[in-house]
């Protein structure tokens, strides 16, 4: 435990055998203050791989659960489905892009009492290549889009991200490929949650990457963002008719 709060750790994975041993062991080898281990359980989501993820995940102490389906937020919602009874879900990427160690800057700030702690890569260190110009554009396209109609400034999408389960449940997650990061920062918008950014260091990844290494990828989660956005604004628009219609 960490502070009194139950931690698992989540982990959505797709062909990433050169990578998951390293962010597993790193995030297994995470203590605090006391040298005691920060994380009590690491669910890995392996999302249809054809290679030995699985296997490597199980190896280095990860519980392991999979999602053949290919998508993003389909792997996170069901890794979610196995994290059992936890006060904090902590998510990072299984690339070895992220410092599993830097999960303690998100932890802190939910244990003073933020229910969502985004980790912006924008305001830590990047390694020279580690984000894409296709990712770096996105990103501001869509933080620009979330300040302009909800008013909050995030700096980054990040993966890596802590999440209060009580909070999470409030926000009833749905989407099931690249719109699942951004839904869950517009949702914590509309629904009040307290929300802080934390800096995080970021490298160039291990592996070939499903999303900005494809001109498909790149497309595909470009459209789910910008797609989930344009739906939460829609659905914002018919809330505050609904409620002219209804007061008197």
């Amino acid at each position: 435990m960490y502070r009194g709060l139950y931690i698992t750790a989540i982990i959505p994975a797709r062909d990433e055998e050169h990578a998951i041993s390293e962010v597993v062991r790193g995030l297994g080898g995470t203590v605090d203050a006391d040298g005691l281990s920060v994380f009590d359980r690491i669910v890995v989501c392996d999302n249809g791989s054809t290679d030995r993820t699985a296997d490597i995940a199980a190896a280095a102490g990860a519980t392991v659960v999979h999602e053949p389906r290919a998508g993003y937020g389909r792997a996170c919602l069901r890794a979610v489905e196995d994290a059992g009874a936890c006060d904090v879900l902590v998510f990072v990427d299984g690339d070895r892009s992220l410092y599993p160690a830097q999960a303690l800057r998100l932890l802190d700030a939910i244990s003073k009492g933020d229910d969502l702690a985004i980790g912006s890569r924008t305001q830590g260190n990047i390694e020279s290549g580690a984000l894409t110009l296709p990712q770096i554009f996105g990103n501001r396209l869509a933080v620009v889009l979330i300040a302009l109609v909800w008013g909050y400034r995030y700096s980054d999408l990040g993966p890596f991200r802590a999440i209060r389960m009580e909070a999470y449940r409030t926000l009833h997650m749905q989407d099931p490929t690249y719109g699942w990061t951004v839904e869950m920062q517009v949702k914590a918008l509309r629904c009040g949650l307290r929300v802080s950014e934390c800096p995080v260091d970021s490298r160039v990844r291990l592996g070939y990457s499903k999303i900005s290494g494809t001109l498909r990828g790149v497309v595909g989660a470009g459209v789910g963002i910008l797609g989930m956005i344009f739906r939460q604004w829609m659905r914002d628009r018919r809330d505050r008719r609904a409620t002219r219609v209804i007061s008197p």
